[in-house]
């Protein structure tokens, strides 16, 4: 279901982001809408035998729990999911009862508060979409749980037929890394932005965007692991996190692909010696 979703919502917003090129590049914009930065080569979980790192996937949710949490919900994931992360039941348990859920009704038909459990979602920041525009200026923050999947900016011919082969599917993170690390503070010459929004040449839908850099300062979260704490790696944290959350069946998907090969390659091997076998004395 995740994947359907994911599908139908980039379909969308490369109508929208095209759109959003045209509208620009007939205002005067720069045609080179949107840039493009060169491809990452870092994800541990890149490739066909790629995986996730747990260290950065925990590093990432401390990220989003202190900086993007405060705008952005993750509707579609259960806190449970969480030990897939490396953290035990009990630390879930507690993680979760850090969030106030709504409940109910209760006996007397009225809705009530309380800790979060591990079979509760994240929760929301805002109680319904209208409150979250109201806001934030009237854009209401996408919800993080499938975003991963449904960003990224697509590459031309003939790039993406290598991708075929190099099973390249980090479009998403390549794109919110560049996202969270490409705001500059004056757009260049002759380009104009509406007041209020933040100009970042790597947004998709448009020149400029109404959310300010969430990652604005090294040092803005504390990491206990050691790793840097700086912008850059602070983006490819929750990036990361963001591709778990999109798809946490990554890795055994991978598996079951590769098994699939090797069985198909081997039933192939022996319907050709069968075949052999069975037309060797037939006189062709």
């Amino acid at each position: 279901m995740r994947k359907i979703l994911g599908a139908v919502t980039a379909v969308a917003l490369a109508f929208a982001g095209g759109a959003a090129f045209a509208q620009e590049h007939e205002g005067g914009q720069p045609a080179e809408f949107p840039m493009h930065k060169p491809r990452q080569e870092s994800w541990s979980f890149a490739g066909p035998f790629g995986t996730y790192d747990k260290a950065q996937l925990q590093r990432g949710l401390k990220v989003y729990k202190e900086v993007c949490s405060a705008c952005h919900s993750m509707n579609l994931v259960a806190f449970r999911s969480l030990e897939e992360l490396g953290y035990s039941e009990a630390q879930v348990k507690s993680f979760a009862a850090e969030y106030t859920v709504q409940d109910g009704p209760n006996d007397s038909g009225e809705m009530f508060e309380r800790p979060g459990i591990p079979s509760d979602h994240f929760p929301s920041p805002f109680p319904n979409t209208q409150a979250a525009a109201a806001a934030n200026g009237g854009a209401a923050p996408p919800d993080f749980s499938l975003l991963a999947k449904a960003r990224g900016v697509e590459r031309g011919f003939p790039t993406f037929i290598f991708d075929i082969f190099t099973q390249y599917a980090e479009a998403g993170p390549d794109y919110i890394h560049s996202l969270l690390t490409g705001y500059t503070e004056q757009p260049p010459a002759g380009v104009t932005i509406p007041e209020g929004t933040y100009y970042n040449p790597y947004f998709i839908s448009g020149v400029s965007l109404k959310m300010p850099p969430p990652l604005n300062s090294d040092g803005q979260v504390t990491y206990d692991d050691g790793a840097p704490q700086t912008v850059d790696q602070y983006s490819r944290d929750i990036a990361a996190f963001m591709m778990w959350a999109a798809e946490p069946h990554l890795e055994e998907r991978k598996k079951t692909g590769f098994r699939v090969i090797i069985f198909l390659a081997l039933f192939g091997a022996l319907v050709y010696l069968t075949k052999r076998k069975i037309w060797a004395d037939v006189a062709h």
